[in-house]
């Protein structure tokens, strides 16, 4: 079944392609091998990426009437964008998130970890639970994108609510009541975005500059701030807890043995915050020998690809600068892979470097916890406490 048991079945058996229903009775063909995954995601004329922001679940009447009392629209942009406004699209997109203006963000980034671990480390000292996910990732990317991108000064914890509520809304399973619910915060949320989008600056405005209209403004500030910040919190958060199990990497991290970027690529290839990915056949053709027809729900197990033995020697381990690592497909590949991996990457480093200390003599209270979603995995809390000793 679609949905539950992604991470009980990483390591499980499975061919390279797979059909499997999900909740509703729709068949999708789950493609498993990262040769496989990779060949998909590098072929969009093949394989489009028409559906990626489609809901899984199908969104009731009701509930559309909801959305469409807010005006909501989500015109292809960037993640299911196959037409020919793409590549200008992306290309304003990457410009704001440009390698270079995201180092530039380091300095700043660095002091504010560090101010939130100092916080940290006097709690766990003090001998009270902390909970990293609220405490240190929850909000960091947005704070970060916000000062890349020119966002206007919104209340963290509403973004924070709307970013949850679509990934929610479009990617899990749910009844009809909790459909109205969510289509009701987003759509108020899209309602403020379409307001700053006619008049906001940074990248808004560059956007409209480019003839772009409202509602493709709309749609490329609503993806990055799902998809732009929610993923990245929700892996600095595995990360951290990945890592909470590791005392040989935050051994080798202390020494220097083992190199923070290293760590990070490793958390991406083993913890993914995206899981899945989404693709329809355009045409009648075949994978890894399985007959596609044309309409066929392709998903992209990006997770599993992680965990190839044909690209990595030791796949359940998590062993930083092992060979084939860095092949993950934690960003996708091709012309749709992620316009922000350099700043996920950037914040992850920050983050390892600066907090990995604080899971030395703690245990963990309340692991993450993840509910049921075909493609992101929302982690909801990461709380540790320190061990008897420490508080001794």
């Amino acid at each position: 079944m679609l949905f539950r048991g992604w991470g009980d079945a990483t390591d499980g058996p499975w061919p390279d392609v797979a059909t499997v229903v999900d909740h509703v009775g729709v068949g999708h063909l789950v493609v498993t091998r990262h040769a496989l995954v990779r060949q998909v995601l590098a072929d969009p004329a093949t394989f489009r990426p028409d559906n990626a922001l489609d809901a899984v679940t199908p969104i009731p009447v009701a509930a559309l009437r909801v959305l469409a009392g807010h005006r909501f629209r989500l015109p292809p942009t960037l993640a299911n964008n196959s037409g020919a406004s793409h590549p200008e699209i992306r290309g304003i997109v990457a410009d704001a998130l440009h390698p270079d203006r995201v180092a530039a963000q380091r300095p700043w980034l660095t002091g504010l970890v560090r101010e939130r671990v100092a916080r940290l480390r006097a709690a766990l000292d003090a001998g009270v639970p902390v909970d990293l996910y609220a405490g240190l990732a929850a909000d960091l990317p947005l704070l970060v994108l916000a000062r890349l991108v020119e966002l206007p000064d919104a209340p963290v914890g509403a973004v924070k609510e709307f970013a949850r509520a679509a990934l929610e809304l479009f990617w899990a399973p749910l009844d009809e009541h909790r459909q109205r619910a969510l289509a009701a915060e987003v759509g108020r949320f899209h309602r403020v975005l379409r307001a700053f989008a006619a008049t906001g600056g940074g990248l808004a405005a560059r956007l409209r500059a480019a003839g772009h209209s409202p509602d493709v403004v709309v749609g490329a500030l609503f993806f990055l701030l799902v998809a732009g910040q929610e993923t990245t919190s929700q892996f600095l958060t595995l990360l951290l807890h990945r890592l909470a199990g590791e005392p040989e990497v935050r051994a080798g991290l202390r020494d220097g043995s083992v190199s923070v970027a290293d760590v990070v690529e490793e958390g991406l290839r083993l913890e993914p915050p995206i899981v899945t990915w989404r693709r329809v056949a355009a045409v009648d053709t075949t994978l890894g020998g399985t007959a596609v027809p044309a309409g066929t729900s392709v998903v992209l197990w990006l997770a599993r690809a992680g965990r190839d033995p044909a690209v990595v020697p030791q796949p359940a381990a998590f062993a930083p600068g092992q060979r084939g690592s860095r092949r993950h497909l934690a960003f996708g590949a091709g012309a749709h892979r992620c316009v922000g991996a350099q700043l996920a990457r950037l914040e992850a480093a920050v983050v390892v470097a600066e907090a990995a200390p604080l899971l030395d003599g703690v245990r963990v209270v309340r692991p993450p916890w993840c509910p049921d979603n075909l493609t992101f995995r929302m982690p909801d809390a990461f709380v540790v406490a320190p061990e008897e000793r420490r508080r001794a």
